[in-house]
């Protein structure tokens, strides 16, 4: 049977008038990258903290690795929130150092792990300097090493690229993978579509506080294709010569079944009318003789996926007492 690290039922939370988090259902399978993903204001991080039992849910429950959130499931999750919080005083090893302590690692191991990670993250020269002289990014990467130091088996990571350069937002997605690799069940709430389409198995899409959609990402992108075609021709259409690219788009409008045709740099998308399949119009092409390089049934991006479920949900609700209405 497969396990669930985290399972929400019925989950609900308000902040006076206003409601985070309606009705929530979730569970998260063990070793898998799960994203909760929603624009600002949606709902993801008061689903964090509840998961943590930073927030009590009004109604519905909340298990973690099982049982109610308590201090021994706690201790075997590594939580990077959104608020980034460092002890700016403190020397970047000692502070390391001490994270792994009161996660119960040993001081010895906790030296040596944490060592590694400022070496793998180009901070080894940093290390004894105070966490205050580090930039934003920097501090940040710290405050990550002291997540994953107890060597967590549930990693949750609450909007973790925001702040990072592109290198850098690589570096931790790799960092991601690894750990799934080593069997390390990841949750990490975001709103950058494109980061959660390279780094999940499973996502879970949210708007206005209720869930839109939730499932494996193959299969949801199997189920919402909406008919769009890419087709590219042998002789790749030039943007300098209008005329080719008029021949090729009069050639593909006339397939029978194609209802619209928009260029696409080299390529012509070819959206089909009701009941039209894309073998029907291969078979069409091929009768024609046309010389194709590309001919691919496109799959919808997250964010399209997310539009047409949800809108444009870019409306921010406000924030409760906490902030946790994100």
């Amino acid at each position: 049977m497969t396990q669930h690290p985290v399972r929400l039922s019925g989950v609900s939370k308000t902040f006076g008038a206003h409601t985070a988090v309606s009705d929530f259902d979730l569970e998260i399978p063990e070793g898998s990258v799960y994203g909760l993903l929603g624009p600002n204001g949606s709902g993801k991080t008061t689903t964090i903290r509840m998961i943590m039992d930073i927030l009590m849910p009004d109604s519905g429950s909340v298990e973690l690795f099982g049982r109610p959130p308590d201090f021994a499931g706690r201790g075997r999750v590594g939580y990077l929130p959104e608020e980034r919080g460092v002890y700016e005083k403190m020397k970047v090893l000692e502070q390391l150092v001490f994270l792994g302590q009161i996660r119960g690692v040993a001081r010895d191991l906790a030296r040596k792990r944490a060592c590694e990670w400022l070496e793998r993250l180009d901070l080894a020269d940093w290390a004894s300097k105070k966490v205050r002289e580090l930039s934003k990014g920097m501090q940040q990467k710290v405050q990550f090493v002291g997540t994953v130091l107890h060597d967590p088996k549930l990693l949750i990571l609450d909007e973790p690229f925001s702040g990072l350069d592109p290198i850098n937002q690589d570096v931790l997605e790799s960092i991601v993978r690894e750990r799934s690799a080593l069997g390390t069940t990841v949750l990490f709430s975001t709103h950058l579509m494109e980061q959660a389409e390279r780094l999940c198995e499973r996502v879970c899409l949210i708007s206005r506080a209720k869930k839109v959609l939730d499932g494996d990402l193959k299969e949801l992108k199997r189920r919402e294709r909406s008919g769009t075609i890419a087709v590219e021709f042998d002789d790749a259409l030039g943007r300098s010569d209008p005329r080719r690219a008029w021949q090729q788009e009069r050639a593909v409008g006339s397939w029978p079944g194609v209802a619209g045709v928009v260029q696409a740099g080299d390529a012509w998308h070819l959206s089909l009318e009701d009941g039209a399949g894309a073998r029907s119009v291969l078979a069409a092409a091929v009768a024609e003789g046309a010389e194709l390089r590309r001919f691919e049934l496109l799959e919808p991006t997250l964010h399209e996926i997310f539009v047409r479920h949800a809108g444009n949900d870019d409306n921010d609700n406000g924030a409760g007492p906490d902030g946790g209405a994100r």
